[in-house]
């Protein structure tokens, strides 16, 4: 049986695109007064990155550390300093927890989160421009 399987003998591959499938017509593009079927919308922002904001909320916080993943993945930064934020936003939204419980945490928090508006300006001076826009 199992000389049957030996890497000897090539193997036919199988083609897992539908031959048809170029031909078929796409279906009509939703329209903006509705949001599409399965949950996702686009944002229309023609690829301008937003202004740097304060961050006040843990939805700014979070967009941090999303435009620290990007910046990674295009290599903007480093993974140790993409690791660095990702700690200082972690300890951000534990204390936005904090305070919701213990609002003299605050201090702390504030603290924290001018660290890490610190460390994003300077990641920000340090990264190489964009190029194309």
């Amino acid at each position: 049986m199992l000389s049957t399987l030996s890497p000897s003998q090539p193997q036919p591959r199988r083609r897992l695109v539908n031959p048809r499938q170029h031909k078929q017509p796409l279906s009509a593009a939703p329209s903006s007064s509705r949001a599409p079927a399965n949950g996702l919308r686009l944002i229309r922002g023609e690829g301008q990155r937003r202004q740097d904001e304060p961050l006040t909320s843990r939805n700014a916080v979070a967009r941090v550390l999303m435009e620290a993943g990007a910046d990674l993945l295009l290599r903007r930064i480093s993974s140790e300093r993409a690791g660095e934020i990702e700690r200082h936003v972690d300890r951000a939204l534990e204390l936005f927890d904090r305070v919701d419980a213990n609002p003299l945490v605050l201090p702390v928090l504030r603290r924290q989160l001018d660290g890490l508006e610190a460390l994003m300006r300077e990641t920000r001076e340090r990264r190489p421009a964009r190029r194309g826009g």
